[in-house]
């Protein structure tokens, strides 16, 4: 009878300990763009083609992963090389809290391996960045007409090659800002001038959250990189069969498996490191 009552003591410490942990972390302040979609921009970096294919590369792990999380992804802009990579893509990604899991992703990511055109065999290293924004609604971001320069053009693929015979491209100028949009991959003017609406409100967006950010410096210095796509966060060495993510010092082998949109083994750590540091801040030793 007394090892039956120590054994479930026992067990109710462990469950209590459990929910105690549970608690802490439901208490942590919730970013409120977690549950938002998001607009992704990846673009070619330094290393000319092979930058341009690992963005290529890049993007369809991304689109790999979604499928897996059950998002969708819909392509609003993209600008390719003759050789099948790209120097531009911005795609939308929609589901269940996708920002929450995606946010970790901006920055540089840089990639070091033997480009197929390297004939020495010699290492090259390239870089690629992310950009990730929690998209914007009509009423989170206010665009007065006035302030739009809307430029229309015919669309082009690679090397200048036509793609439409009619004026479908658009070009949106934020003139306060001089922030410039170009989407062209649909046949319908209209629908391109309303992704590039989209695209502009996301990037205005950033811009006012990236200034809020600033004045907080020191509390995103606390967490896991400063989201700044200008940040080198992550490097994919195909030769060492390596990827590093350098915020938390993580290293994982078998890239392929990355690479083919098994990210749940990045995002899951980056999260809860993550989450480390806001409790850390909230309760300081």
């Amino acid at each position: 009878m007394q090892a039956e009552a120590e054994q479930e003591v026992a067990k109710l410490q462990a469950e209590k300990s459990k929910l105690e942990e549970e608690l802490k972390f439901a208490l942590i302040p919730k970013d409120p763009n977690d549950t938002k979609n998001v607009i992704m921009e990846i673009r070619a970096g330094a290393g000319g083609d092979e930058s341009a294919l690992f963005a290529a590369e890049l993007f369809r792990a991304y689109s790999r992963f979604a499928e897996a999380q059950r998002w969708q992804l819909n392509v609003m802009h993209s600008s390719r090389t003759g050789i099948g990579g790209f120097k531009e893509i911005i795609f939308e990604v929609t589901g269940h809290n996708v920002f929450a899991k995606m946010k970790y992703e901006r920055g540089v990511h840089r990639v070091q391996r033997v480009p197929e055109t390297e004939k020495s065999g010699r290492v090259h290293t390239s870089t690629v960045t992310v950009a990730v924004m929690p998209e914007a609604e009509e009423a989170d971001i206010a665009i007065k007409p006035e302030d739009i320069k809307i430029d229309v053009f015919r669309s082009s693929g690679p090397g200048g090659q036509s793609v439409n015979t009619t004026d479908s491209a658009v070009r949106l100028t934020h003139l306060p800002t001089n922030v410039v949009v170009t989407c062209q991959d649909e046949k319908s003017q209209h629908k391109n001038k309303d992704k590039a609406l989209k695209i502009l409100r996301s990037r205005l967006a950033e811009a006012e959250e990236a200034k809020r950010a600033a004045k907080e410096a020191d509390l995103r210095r606390s967490q896991v990189g400063t989201g700044d796509r200008s940040e080198k966060i992550r490097t994919y060495n195909f030769p060492q069969d390596r990827v590093t993510d350098h915020r938390i010092k993580l290293t994982l082998k078998n890239i392929h498996s990355i690479m083919e949109g098994e990210l749940e083994q990045i995002v899951t750590p980056l999260t809860e490191t993550d989450n480390q540091a806001k409790l850390e801040k909230l309760n300081p030793a």
